[in-house]
């Protein structure tokens, strides 16, 4: 298990897999499914019934442990949850609290604060997004929660992530200038395999550190996809080694220090 006080470096995770704190049996799989990082929600995927019993659920099921990090998202503030949810997580103390449907940084703020947990602002709202800069500066890192942010922003159904694209760079942008992690969304289709490989490429082109996921099925894909190929890591290797510090010619391409430390950055994530 990783330590209730252990440092989490949320820069290396790349696959952030969410089940139902209700759901014994998902539990069991996460704990073998080579996640990053487990999330054990007590929201979306919890009916209002069993609200109760999930907490409890997640509260025992960090106490006896994973081989990954483990998260608990709580309920929105202003659910008749929260409050709970809060003293849940105090007693709980897992490596990262998740808070949906965040709008700028009071409710940030006052999570940490009470729990002394790093907390992970979901951005799944017009709101939260117009006030994702403020989120930026009192989370530890974002998460773009896609299916409701497409709700929100009132999408037909199979809009695809055309209509996103402005709003996933946002989140991108408000986590890069705030020195954070941020990871995208989650892939709806289950069984659709290409589908997935194909937005999990993108997720990467877009600058996310990873991908949030519904299915242990889709950790492998995720990390292949956030994986240096070969050829990117021979050319990092060989750019590394080539620097001697200012502007300089590499390969037949201008490279400065900015190139230099992207290729470490790479590296580092073999």
């Amino acid at each position: 298990m990783i330590g209730s006080d252990s440092a989490l470096d949320l820069h290396s995770l790349r696959s952030l897999l969410f089940l139902p704190a209700s759901n014994p049996r998902a539990i069991m799989h996460a704990r073998s499914s080579g996640a990053d990082l487990v999330i054990l929600d007590l929201e979306d995927a919890v009916k209002p019934d069993d609200k109760a019993a999930a907490r409890e659920a997640a509260v025992a099921a960090v106490a006896e442990g994973f081989r990954m990090p483990v998260a608990i998202r709580i309920n929105s503030p202003g659910t008749d949850w929260h409050g709970h949810d809060i003293g849940a997580v105090m007693a709980a103390k897992p490596d990262l609290i998740v808070v949906p449907r965040a709008v700028g940084r009071e409710e940030i703020a006052f999570v940490r604060n009470q729990t002394g947990r790093p907390v992970a602002a979901m951005i799944e709202t017009a709101r939260g997004l117009i006030a994702v800069h403020e989120a930026a500066r009192e989370a530890s890192a974002l998460i773009a929660g896609t299916n409701d942010l497409a709700a929100d922003l009132r999408l037909p159904p199979g809009a695809g992530r055309g209509p996103l694209q402005m709003a996933l760079q946002t989140i991108v942008l408000a986590a890069r200038a705030a020195g954070i992690a941020v990871f995208d969304g989650v892939f709806n289709g289950l069984d659709d395999e290409a589908g997935f490989a194909a937005e999990a490429a993108e997720t990467r082109r877009l600058g996310f550190d990873g991908k949030s996921l519904i299915h242990p099925r889709q950790v492998a894909p995720c990390h292949a996809a956030f994986a240096p190929s070969a050829e990117e890591l021979a050319r990092a290797e060989r750019l590394v080694a080539a620097a001697r510090g200012g502007a300089e010619r590499f390969e037949g391409q201008m490279i400065e220090r900015m190139h230099v430390e992207a290729a470490k950055r790479l590296l580092g994530r073999r």
